[in-house]
């Protein structure tokens, strides 16, 4: 049996996750589609669209998909869908988990990971994220949990860009670009959102594409190995030479930071297993997301790695072409991590 998509629905209090949420829940797209909700918080989905018993837990909608809201806990919300799915009591084909706008996306995400029981059923596909335009700057500035969901981002929808002028808006795709240079951002009206740019995204897959902006990376090199602070690199995603014109919006310095490490050396798979797991084991609550594709010692294909807060996991990728050049790259996001101590530790894994 195939695995059941997930994806995880994040941002702040008012971004519009209900309104994305319920173009998906009420519009003729074919699938059947398990939203599950948890249910403190301002922003349960509108009654308008739900009239139900509170006492059910989960709601059939017109257009063949369910609600449910979470009781207990995730893991066995997503274990009862599964069981029911199984023995034919109920139809769908993915799942949407939309968290409260203070959320922290991290302990969702390693659901799908920790427990067997889940990992076997579900596959997560994505993290989205929502950021309301109007507010973003001082949600982004006052409240880390806002921070956070940008850091966990596969994809950054922007939401009321309508309602604020078009330099505010630019000068906060650069901010979020900082913060998160893999995830892709659009603006969104109302919810809008083509469902091909929702659902299967595969933000978890471990492949060896690293989505990182090519500029964010080939801006990132004279920043390897100097002590450069992160705030100076103003071209992340500028054409080289161009001249970067947000004279002022480096002024807040999140501590919601990406960096990248490329090497051509190959690392050394022991050494550098041993300083990751030291690494996670004292930041792996700081680490939002990291990623790599990497060029191992011994290896005559790439190595795909990446992880979530302590969670870590590998693969072997493609081959490397002939003629390519193995060149290790990772990009790290996270809540103030000691770039120096990562770029510097990561260095004496090389061979």
């Amino acid at each position: 049996m195939s695995l059941i998509p997930a994806t995880i629905l994040t941002g702040f209090l008012g971004s519009g996750k209900t309104t994305l949420l319920k173009r998906v829940l009420t519009e003729a797209h074919g699938q059947k589609i398990a939203v599950i909700e948890n249910e403190f918080g301002e922003e349960n989905i509108d009654n308008d669209i739900l009239v139900a018993d509170t006492k059910e837990q989960i709601i059939q909608m017109n257009n063949g998909c369910i609600c449910c809201t979470i009781r207990e806990d995730l893991r066995s919300t997503l274990a009862d869908l599964a069981e029911k799915k199984r023995k034919g009591e109920i139809e769908f084909d993915r799942v949407v988990i939309e968290t409260t706008g203070l959320a922290d996306p991290g302990p969702v995400a390693q659901t799908f990971f920790m427990d067997d029981e889940i990992a076997e059923v579900y596959l997560l596909d994505s993290i989205l994220t929502l950021v309301d335009a109007k507010h973003a700057e001082q949600q982004l500035n006052d409240r880390q949990e806002a921070r956070r969901q940008v850091g966990f981002a596969d994809q950054i929808f922007i939401s009321k860009t309508d309602l604020v002028a078009k330099q505010e808006v630019d000068e906060l795709i650069h901010r979020l670009k900082h913060m998160n240079p893999r995830a892709p951002q659009k603006a969104v009206h109302f919810g809008e959102v083509p469902l091909s740019e929702v659902f299967d995204l595969r933000g978890f897959n471990l492949n060896a594409k690293l989505e990182i902006d090519p500029e964010f990376l080939s801006a990132d090199d004279h920043d390897h190995g100097h002590d450069h602070d992160h705030d100076h690199d103003h071209d992340h995603d500028h054409v080289h030479g161009e001249h970067c014109d947000h004279p002022h919006h480096h002024a807040h310095d999140d501590d919601v930071k990406s960096f990248v490490f490329r090497a051509d050396r190959p690392l050394v798979p022991a050494k550098l297993e041993d300083f990751l797991g030291a690494i996670v084991q004292i930041y792996g609550p700081r680490m939002l997301r990291y990623k790599g594709v990497l060029n191992m010692q011994g290896f005559d294909r790439k190595v795909v790695f990446q992880g979530v807060h302590q969670l870590m996991g590998s693969d072997v990728g493609p081959k490397w072409a002939e003629g390519e050049k193995r060149t290790s790259k990772m990009v790290f996001i996270g809540v103030d991590l000691p770039k120096d101590i990562l770029l510097q530790g990561l260095e004496q894994c090389l061979a």
